[in-house]
Order: C-alpha cells, then sequence, then structure tokens
C-alpha cells in the first residue's frame, strides 16, 4: 500500500491508479502473478519524471479523466472499476489477455457487460476497442453468442469438418435436460462453447485445455466463445484430431 501511495504522489495532481493495479484493489482476481507493475493514469496536461530504477511505476496519459471517472470513496485515488477494466484490457500484452480481463470481471460479478460498454461509448479512441465490443457480446450472450450459423461457418466448413448434430437433448446424472451444442455420434465426440471463463481466468483456459483431454462416455472438448470466434484454426485441429482418434 505505501507503494501505490508513493506512486500516486510521483505521478503527480490529478493522477489515478488505473488499469490492473485499480481493478485488483477493487476486488479482480486471477491476475496476481501481474501484479508487480503499478498502473497510474495521468492527464496529459502533466508530465511525470521517470521513476528510479526498480521503481515498477508504468504511467499512461489521457485526455479523458474526469473527476466522475475517479471512485470517491477509495484511497489512494483510482479509477472506478468499469474504467479501470476497460484500461486493464487496452495495456495488457495480448488479445487474449485482454479478453479474460473482461470475462474475469464480469464473471466474478464485480462489473456489468452495459458498465464495460457505457465505457467503451465514451472511448472511441480506445486500443482494441473493436475487440472489446465483440468479447462483451460473446459474454453477454454466452454459449449463444456463438450462433449455429456462426460455429459451422467459423470451424465446421472453413476447415472441412463433417457436419455435427447441433442442440443435441441429453439428461445429466440428476435427470436434468441439458442441451449439447454440437455432437458426432458416430465417434462420441461432445464440442461445447463457453461463454466466460472460470474465477482465476488466466490459468482457466490452461486447465480447460488439460481436461479436453480426457474422456468418459463421451470425448469432451470445451472452448471459450472468443476462442471459436478468434482462433477458430485452433478449434477445428481440436476437433479434427478427436475424430481421428476415436474413428
Amino acid at each position: 500500500m505505501q507503494t501505490l501511495w508513493v506512486a500516486t504522489f510521483w505521478a503527480g495532481p490529478g493522477a489515478a491508479l488505473a488499469g490492473l493495479t485499480a481493478s485488483r484493489l477493487q476486488g479482480l482476481k486471477g491476475f496476481e502473478r501481474k501484479a508487480d507493475a503499478v498502473h497510474v493514469l495521468v492527464p496529459t496536461v502533466h508530465t511525470v519524471r521517470p521513476a528510479r530504477p526498480g521503481f515498477p511505476l508504468v504511467v499512461h496519459y489521457t485526455r479523458h479523466l474526469e473527476p466522475a471517472d475517479v471512485h470517491p470513496g477509495r484511497r489512494p485515488p483510482q479509477t472506478r472499476l468499469a474504467r479501470s477494466v476497460v484500461n486493464a484490457a487496452s495495456w495488457m500484452g495480448t488479445d487474449r489477455g485482454a479478453q479474460a480481463v473482461l470475462a474475469a470481471a464480469v464473471q466474478q460479478r464485480l462489473v456489468r457487460t452495459t458498465d464495460l460498454a457505457a465505457v467503451l461509448d465514451r472511448s472511441e479512441r480506445a486500443y482494441r476497442r473493436k475487440l472489446m465490443i465483440t468479447t462483451l457480446a460473446d459474454i453477454a450472450g454466452g454459449s449463444h453468442a456463438l450462433s449455429e450459423l456462426d460455429f459451422t461457418r467459423l470451424v465446421i466448413r472453413q476447415f472441412g469438418l463433417p457436419e455435427p448434430e447441433r442442440q443435441v437433448p441429453r439428461r445429466d446424472s440428476t435427470g436434468r435436460r441439458r442441451w449439447l451444442d454440437a455432437v458426432w455420434e458416430e465417434t462420441r465426440l461432445l464440442v461445447e462453447i463457453d461463454g466466460a471463463a472460470h474465477l482465476d481466468v488466466l490459468t482457466y483456459w490452461d486447465d480447460m485445455n488439460r481436461s479436453n483431454d480426457l474422456t468418459k462416455d463421451y470425448r469432451i472438448l470445451r472452448f471459450p466463445a472468443w476462442v471459436v470466434r478468434y482462433q477458430p484454426e485452433y478449434v477445428a485441429a481440436k476437433i479434427r484430431q478427436a475424430l481421428l482418434d476415436r474413428s
């Protein structure tokens, strides 16, 4: 906490903790390994002198930092959560990391997709703005955001895979009726599309990827909706290999 206070004082008047730094202070979990840097948002009218070597300060300049953007009750000064999450997504090193931040904030019930979309509406020049808008649509819609047509066009037909049955009803162990996204009955293969990630979102996809190699009566492959949309070649390769393995 002392480091955070020093960072805001060093950055000068009007500075506020932002991005992952502010998001984590307001409850975001799953990004602890990226917690070393202290992200500070500073109005462009100020220039922050370089910090001493070893001090983990990352300064981001903005032309739009209004009093309403800063949380009224939290100290050190920090941007409100929706603004913090959008900034964090913009500043992540990869598109995948950006999507993970958005999914985690919503999945952990810290912020609504509508709140994040409102921030993006005011941020026409935000880096990855288009990516974030489509990702929020996927998160809000869950697995239904990728329709049967989308899945077929992006993965099945583009890469020449056999057509699955779609929205197949099954009973789970409790007798409850469930609808499966895609089924290849002959090879006992299921594919499920997930709309949002687990609590520890950066490790979730790695854990889910490992579980893709486990089998029971059916082999089950699970993919986040944004992986289907942005990495269809990866999804197709996994499905093709699974079909070959069980043929």
